[in-house]
């Protein structure tokens, strides 16, 4: 399979089960909904150091919040529920009840799931804190030196998919970052997803544990380096001589599969060797994404 010169290579992203929160939070203005959002999102591309993996969902309109203001929406991943639970507390806490005028609600109501939020950032609030119950769910109102605080006693919490992913093989460091730019962008604002690495690309790669260190729970992919291809088994063919990664995570399989066609097809252009993915021979993760029966089905 060739895409404007691209070879789509015969093989499939392999992701993993992992726990997904949606976080709406409003603002005065869209700058500070902004500010909170990207505090909270920091620090969060993987689990391996992060304990979560979290970015931007999308912008959201007015029209589209709980309270009418300017809001984002955010997905945040874990392994765990309790580590889901955790997680939402502690960076909700540090990044959006410390913000100037936020307000923060849960974005999946209907999940059965449950993790409480608000019933422990109440404290904070010292006992001068209030809530209300609004159609069914209840609210907590945190006294600030600015006013007040809300955020909803309790956030939803389904099962969603982490790690799907696609590799750009370029001739040129320039042309892979071209690509993996024009990927991200096509990608960047889809419902149900995240590209929770910087700018939305990866260039450290990883393998499962390490050739030397035991400890190590990933190390380089020295098989798609560059750098090491007269001293480590390569995959890679003599004329890429750079590779970037994408990374995406979901509400769901369907809307990784989504992403990734929009991505695949942004990233093949001028340069670009192949597209690959990253997987471990379908042992470890459930979720297998299959390049070219995603970009075929584009096609049909």
């Amino acid at each position: 399979m060739n895409l404007r010169g691209a070879f789509i290579e015969d093989t499939f992203a392999e992701a993993f089960t992992m726990r997904v929160a949606r976080i709406i939070i409003t603002a005065r203005s869209p700058r500070w909904a902004r500010e909170a959002a990207l505090k909270l999102t920091g620090f969060a591309t993987s689990v391996i150091g992060c304990k979560v993996e979290a970015g931007i969902e999308r912008v959201l309109a007015e029209s589209e919040t709980p309270d009418a203001r300017p809001g984002i929406s955010i997905l945040l991943l874990t392994m765990s529920k309790d580590d889901m639970a955790k997680r939402l507390i502690e960076r909700i806490g540090q990044t959006v009840l410390t913000c100037p005028t936020t307000a923060c609600y849960d974005g999946l109501p209907e999940a059965p799931d449950r993790v409480g939020v608000g019933s422990a950032l109440r404290f904070f609030g010292d006992g001068f804190q209030a809530s209300k119950v609004i159609g069914g769910e209840r609210f907590w109102r945190i006294p600030v030196m600015e006013g007040e605080f809300l955020v909803q006693e309790k956030f939803g919490m389904v099962k969603g998919v982490g790690g799907g992913n696609f590799l750009i093989l370029a001739r040129s460091a320039d042309a892979a970052l071209a690509s993996a730019e024009a990927a991200a962008d096509a990608m960047a604002g889809q419902p149900g997803i995240i590209l929770p690495f910087p700018g939305g690309v990866v260039r450290s790669g990883s393998k499962v544990g390490s050739r030397r260190i035991k400890s190590m729970i990933a190390s380089t992919n020295d098989a798609f380096c560059p750098t090491l291809r007269a001293v480590a088994d390569s995959a890679l063919p003599e004329s890429v001589n750079s590779v970037l990664e994408i990374v995406i995570n979901g509400i769901d399989a369907n809307a990784i599969t989504r992403a990734m066609r929009l991505g695949i097809d942004a990233a093949c252009r001028e340069g670009v060797v192949s597209i690959s993915a990253g997987n471990y021979g379908g042992k470890l993760g459930p979720h297998h994404f299959h390049l070219r029966r995603i970009m075929a089905e584009s096609a049909a």
